[in-house]
């Protein structure tokens, strides 16, 4: 599946694409292994049930299942990506979240080092715009553009500037149903509002690939999964069933990693050592 002109430019202007229906025929299966996933990661954030009072994830998910790791060799999914990231593109890594009330205005990134990154995201149970659905300000990932980077600066705190709630924020409301698939560029404001205490969702995180000269800023982007205690950037299970396919999509970042290791035990220690404040 390849993306037409018009779907990329509608990409490259608003910043998101919404595809209804696309995974509709595995959802019953995805949405069984995501439970399953859960259950077997401890069931809750770091292991602690999930009480419905504050979010609960796991980084990487999909990789810890043999299953959900197909999806990347899916070929609406693969077809996608490639379109707007290129054949060769690199995948990073996925979360899975159960999500509760409401998530204010952010971006999940803000670069502008000439490569495009996307987050793809499967919402597991229907979502309106008054149950949690994911909100959109439409070309508010355009970095250097004056509506882009006043929304940067003060999109948080639309309460004390514009005088209104954040959810009366002017923006776009995507109300999915499960087997629909979202992405959009890291770059885009995106909120819910209204949701409940038990929202599934995990995402595909997706990169443009580095240029080989570019190694430093490789490396700093495989730096970013310490904070999630990764030794490697990919499980076994991923890295074990993978086709040619896939591991078009993970050499670049395994290719480079070899300091994760070290930068992962440097983040243990430090939330091991009493504060010294």
């Amino acid at each position: 599946m390849r993306l037409t002109e018009q779907q990329l430019s509608y990409f490259d202007t608003f910043g998101f694409l919404h595809f209804p229906g696309l995974l509709a025929d595995r959802i019953e299966r995805i949405i069984e292994e995501f439970e399953n996933t859960w259950a077997m990661l401890g069931g809750g954030h770091y292991g602690k049930p999930h009480d419905g009072k504050q979010r609960s994830a796991f980084v990487p998910f999909i990789d810890q299942n043999e299953y959900l790791c197909t999806l990347i060799d899916d070929p609406r999914i693969e077809g996608i990506a490639s379109s707007i990231l290129g054949d060769d593109f690199n995948y990073l890594s996925s979360d899975g979240n159960f999500y509760v009330g409401d998530t204010g205005w952010h971006s999940d990134g803000w670069r502008n080092n000439g490569y495009t990154t996307i987050k793809m995201a499967l919402y597991l149970d229907p979502l309106t715009r008054d149950t949690g659905c994911l909100r959109v300000i439409p070309g508010s990932h355009k970095i250097g553009d004056r509506y882009a980077d006043t929304l940067q600066q003060d999109a948080r705190q639309s309460q004390e500037l514009w005088g209104v709630h954040g959810r009366d924020v002017p923006a776009y409301a995507i109300e999915t149903t499960p087997g629909d698939l979202l992405l959009f560029n890291h770059n885009c404001k995106h909120a819910a509002f209204g949701g409940s205490g038990r929202r599934r969702m995990f995402t595909l995180n997706l990169y443009q690939r580095f240029r080989e000269e570019d190694v430093q800023l490789i490396k700093d982007t495989i730096a970013t999964r310490a904070r999630f205690w990764m030794e490697k950037m990919y499980s076994p299970i991923m890295i074990g069933m993978a086709s040619p396919s896939r591991l078009r999509h993970l050499e670049q970042f395994m290719a480079h990693d070899g300091h994760l290791a070290e930068l992962t035990r440097q983040k243990k220690q430090e939330m091991a050592e009493p504060s010294r404040h």
